[in-house]
């Protein structure tokens, strides 16, 4: 069994379940409680789940962004509890990096989640996570969807992400989980993982929120100087030229993509990938491809922006405009 939500909670005493029952009850009338254990956020939850309350999953990293509270407020619409999660996540970082600066703003957070409506905020240290650390703890892959794109670059990234991920889920045992469809092949890694492993999840995808200027919001966006800042939408203008290209039946992707590389590196930005694919496979487009999605990645600077557009296709009529190249 992957998990036993009515189950009692292995390490807490009569009197800090007592504690923690207590803590659900004050929910109800005072508003977020914050938990750094998974025994004692557990505890409140089951509380909850066993008045039969649904509960739905928002893991962030923190530095929350509109983006961020617009999954907070998605959640809300599934669940009759919401849990947050702020956890810089070591194990998703490379070797260089920008784990030891990644904004941390939790002040701020947690202002902006009570405003929302978030009733439970899990903050976990690293050793709640990784108890004995990283190298020695099991992890979750996922082949072939976290190969290539951010995968080709940032080895054991997506290893790094499903094994937090697959970890939360059962300290939260949501029943529901709300991402951001920004990392687009984040989470179609996530959504398989969740098929395989046999997880009662429903994943939930919310659209990417934008500036006025169309650039993809992102925590990492504070690292923009103000002249990197004028620089960035043209990400996602070029994603937008490419899938007009192909909406009106442009069909040579190697040319596309070339082109959109070189635009990007003529703008200002360096060009990390810009890839044509399947939206379900990730791979390059076939004859059955009912959904193309186009993922790119850029540095500006030290700071590396993604996005991506999709472009709905009917495979039996449109197949003239979809031929692989």
């Amino acid at each position: 069994m992957f998990w036993s939500p009515a189950r009692g909670v292995r390490g807490l005493t009569s009197q800090q379940t007592t504690f923690a029952v207590s803590e659900v009850r004050d929910w109800e009338v005072r508003g977020m409680k914050t938990y750094s254990t998974a025994a004692s956020l557990r505890a409140a939850l089951n509380v909850g789940k066993r008045a039969g309350k649904t509960v739905a999953f928002v893991p962030t990293m923190g530095n929350l962004h509109e983006g961020h509270l617009r999954l907070v407020r998605r959640a809300r619409q599934y669940a009759d509890i919401v849990v947050v999660s702020i956890f810089v996540n070591p194990l998703q970082f490379g070797a260089n990096e920008d784990l030891s600066n990644y904004p941390r703003t939790l002040a701020a957070d947690k202002e902006k989640l009570f405003a929302e409506g978030a009733q439970f905020l899990f903050l976990p240290q690293v050793d709640e996570i990784y108890p004995e650390g990283m190298a020695s703890h099991s992890k979750v892959s996922v082949p072939e969807l976290s190969e290539g794109h951010c995968g080709a670059n940032r080895p054991g990234h997506f290893t790094g992400v499903t094994t937090v991920v697959a970890k939360l889920f059962n300290i939260v045992q949501p029943d529901t989980a709300v991402f951001g469809e920004k990392d687009f092949q984040q989470l179609s890694v996530i959504r398989k993982m969740v098929r395989d492993l046999c997880m009662p999840i429903d994943v939930v995808g919310v659209a990417t929120a934008r500036a006025a200027d169309g650039l993809a919001l992102s925590s990492r966006n504070g690292y923009l100087s103000a002249e990197q800042r004028q620089i960035a939408p043209i990400l996602h203008r070029v994603l937008q030229e490419c899938r007009e290209a192909i909406a009106c039946g442009y069909d040579s992707y190697s040319k596309l993509e070339q082109h959109a590389r070189t635009s990007l590196n003529q703008a200002g930005l360096e060009a990390d990938y810009f890839n044509i694919c399947d939206g379900r496979t990730l791979r390059p487009v076939t004859a059955d491809t009912e959904e193309v999605v186009i993922l790119a990645a850029a540095k500006l600077g030290t700071t590396r922006l993604i996005d991506n557009v999709t472009l709905n296709v009917n495979s039996s009529t449109d197949w003239g405009m979809l031929a692989a190249n």
